[in-house]
C-alpha cells in the first residue's frame, strides 16, 4: 500500500509540491542568511516526495535557545501559509472515504510545516 500510496500522491500534485519546495528552497540559499531556513524546506520536499511510510521524529538539535526563535521566524514568514495550504488539502480530501489517507499525509504534513527546526525525517522506502 506505500508504494502504491506514494506513486498516486506523486502522480497526483505530490511532486509538483516537492518542485515548489525545492526551487524555494534553491532561492533561499543563494543568500547566507536563508540558508538554515532552506534546508527546512527542502526536508519538507522531501517528504512531499514521499510521504507514506515515512516519520517525522525529534532531532538532535539543542531545545530552546537557537530553535524557538527560528521556527518563530519561520512561523511569521511563511510556516503559517504552507500550514493554512496543508490543513486545507487535508480537510478537503478528507470529505471522502477515498481520500482519507492522502489527507492524513497532508495532516503530516502540515505538523511539520508549523514548526520544522529540531525535526528530522525519516523517508520510509
Amino acid at each position: 500500500m506505500k508504494i502504491i500510496g506514494n506513486l498516486l500522491w506523486l502522480l497526483f500534485g505530490g511532486l509538483e509540491a516537492a518542485l515548489g519546495y525545492f526551487v524555494g528552497a534553491l532561492i533561499l540559499s543563494l543568500t547566507i542568511v536563508g540558508i538554515p531556513w532552506a534546508l527546512q524546506i527542502f526536508k519538507i520536499g522531501l517528504l512531499c516526495l514521499w510521504p507514506f511510510g515515512s516519520r517525522i521524529t525529534e532531532g538532535d538539535m539543542p531545545p530552546g535557545c537557537l530553535r524557538i526563535p527560528l521556527n518563530i521566524l519561520w512561523f511569521i514568514f511563511g510556516g503559517l501559509l504552507a500550514w493554512l495550504c496543508h490543513v486545507f488539502f487535508g480537510l478537503l480530501l478528507c470529505i471522502t472515504i477515498l481520500g482519507i489517507p492522502w489527507g492524513k499525509q497532508h495532516f503530516k504534513l502540515a505538523g511539520l510545516s508549523v514548526a520544522p527546526f529540531g525535526k528530522n525525517v525519516e523517508l520510509g522506502f
